[in-house]
């Protein structure tokens, strides 16, 4: 799916609650600054309003003909929530940029690129530099920060916690529980990249960010979940720098997902424990690799 598809539908949802407690559309300014998405995005989501008979346009408003239905709604699945279209924006966009310290990034160009309002993307950038990997500059710009060999050690001690809970959460999800359904989707896209992972080197870092974060909502704390912003950055973005090896070091990822989603799906603690720390030591070993010592010291 595209991210301005994404974009549109997470909007229409949105839109669509919106229609349940009103008699009338507000401007397209309005209406934007509201759902925080930019004008082209506010138009194209009014058109389909009117399209599917929801509203109808007056003198100098648009009227709510009847309140949405179910049926109106994109699925879940089609959509991500804003935050998450704007963090997977982010993250590419540092990739492609080199993530050197000192990238510049500039929030402007960011929403546009997204398709999303300018006040979205900067509470998003607030939020991340809590953690001190980018710093606030003037004029809407922001600068990326090095990232260290002790700071990823750090947060890797945090990952390895944060991640076992999750996968033990994970174990006493419901049958019916969407995350649980999502494994036999996630087994059959592992398989097949692993098929192609010459072809498509790419996509690892889209499937394997989608993988984790699928484990990590099941601890439903919102600490957990939050923090999992800053574990993409590094974990499975930055340690894509050291090309050397990438082909089987992505195998050998995907084939770890393979024994984790099986271990995930037998519900067995102590299957899902083995199978969560095999594939942590092997993300620890390459995250260091790409990073230059900056303690001779460190002990890894």
């Amino acid at each position: 799916m595209s991210k301005q598809n994404t974009v549109f539908k997470d909007g229409y949802n949105r839109c669509l609650r919106l229609l349940d407690s009103i008699d009338t559309l507000p401007s397209e300014s309005e209406l934007g600054t509201i759902l925080n998405i930019s004008r082209t995005t506010v138009r194209a989501i009014t058109q389909n309003l009117k399209e599917v008979g929801l509203v109808e346009s007056g003198k100098g408003s648009k009227i709510v003909l009847r309140k949405p239905k179910k049926s109106d709604y994109f699925p879940d699945s089609e959509t991500d929530s804003l935050s998450e279209i704007i963090e997977r924006n982010f993250m590419k966009r540092i990739l492609m940029g080199g993530a050197q310290p000192g990238m510049q990034i500039n929030e402007l160009e960011l929403a546009r690129d997204v398709g999303v309002g300018t006040s979205a993307v900067r509470e998003f950038l607030i939020r991340f530099s809590r953690f001190g990997l980018i710093e606030k500059r003037k004029n809407s710009h922001w600068i990326l920060k090095g990232f260290t060999r002790s700071f990823a050690i750090e947060l890797f001690e945090i990952r390895e916690i944060f991640e076992l809970r999750s996968a033990t959460a994970f174990a006493s999800l419901p049958d019916d529980h969407p995350a649980r359904e999502r494994l036999d989707e996630l087994e059959n896209e592992h398989r097949a990249l692993l098929r192609d992972i010459g072809k498509y080197p790419e996509k690892f870092s889209e499937l394997d960010e989608r993988f984790h974060r699928i484990i990590h909502t099941a601890s439903h704390n919102r600490f957990v979940i939050d923090f999992y912003d800053i574990i993409a950055i590094v974990f499975h973005y930055h340690y894509q720098w050291n090309k050397q090896n990438a082909q089987q070091r992505n195998a050998r990822a995907l084939e770890e997902h393979l024994v984790y989603i099986d271990a995930l799906r037998s519900r067995d603690i102590a299957k899902i424990e083995q199978a969560c720390r095999a594939h942590l030591r092997s993300a620890r070993e390459t995250l260091l690799q790409s990073i230059l010592p900056d303690d001779a010291n460190v002990d890894v």
